[in-house]
């Protein structure tokens, strides 16, 4: 979608009377474009009507045949990481800051070994269904910003309807969902992105609630894990299970 976030970006600075820099843009390297990253940069900063990003990450670490049809296996996501490594000090003025999505236990240590850029954040999702305690405790040692997507859980997973979601929502006067971003905004290193098309949502995305340390961790821990509430399913990409923990 990023000729459209480019019309919405370019219409939104004019008419808010802003400039880009107020702006912190972020787009990824799509799972078919391992093999051609700086192509695909150029590609993104065309579409998105824009000099330079602010972030750019690494999708997945699973470099897939065009259109996504299937693994690439004559492909190495590190190599990836390294050519992003390379257009990153080629190229400062384009790209601002690099860092990945979708990366844990194994796959993160093989990436700092391979490293000679730290990642600056690491994408995953994040929700009671899904808590990555490993992960963001791994990603906060080494100054890893953890961005957190999903955080609402699958559509499946109806984490809105937990009684637990559902009695802090209430204590708290807000809806659910005001909690579950909310858990993400409360968790130390930590940043969240909730996503709608709504306008309304959209606003009330943006209500945080501060949360004791009581209700964080009964959100964090009190709510088994399932399958179903994942969104983000590793096996899609031909690759396995790509270093996700099993139980997450």
């Amino acid at each position: 979608n990023e000729k459209d976030v480019g019309d919405g970006l370019k219409a939104g600075i004019k008419a808010a009377g802003i400039k880009r820099e107020d702006i912190f843009l972020t787009t990824k390297l799509n799972n078919d474009d391992h093999d051609r990253p700086l192509e695909a940069l150029h590609n993104s900063l065309r579409d998105l009507q824009t000099d330079y990003l602010d972030l750019w990450l690494m999708h997945w670490p699973a470099p897939m045949t065009k259109g996504c049809k299937g693994p690439d296996k004559s492909l190495d996501w590190l190599d990836t990481w390294k050519k992003m490594e390379d257009i990153y000090r080629a190229h400062p003025d384009k790209v601002k800051a690099i860092g990945v999505s979708n990366i844990y236990n194994t796959f993160f240590t093989r990436l700092l070994d391979a490293a000679t850029v730290v990642p600056a954040v690491n994408q995953v999702e994040l929700h009671p269904g899904c808590p990555g305690h490993d992960i963001v405790k791994q990603c906060r040692e080494k100054g890893i910003c953890v961005t957190a997507y999903s955080p609402l859980g699958s559509d499946a997973s109806k984490l809105h309807d937990d009684p637990i979601v559902k009695e802090i929502a209430e204590k708290h006067g807000v809806a659910p969902s005001n909690i579950l971003i909310s858990l993400a905004a409360n968790r130390e290193g930590v940043t969240v992105i909730p996503k709608s098309v709504t306008e309304k949502r959209i606003i009330d995305n943006t209500k945080l609630v501060d949360l004791s340390d009581e209700e964080v961790n009964r959100l964090l821990n009190d709510i088994h894990p399932t399958n179903s509430f994942r969104v983000g399913k590793p096996e899609w990409t031909g690759w396995g299970d790509l270093g996700f923990p099993k139980d997450y």
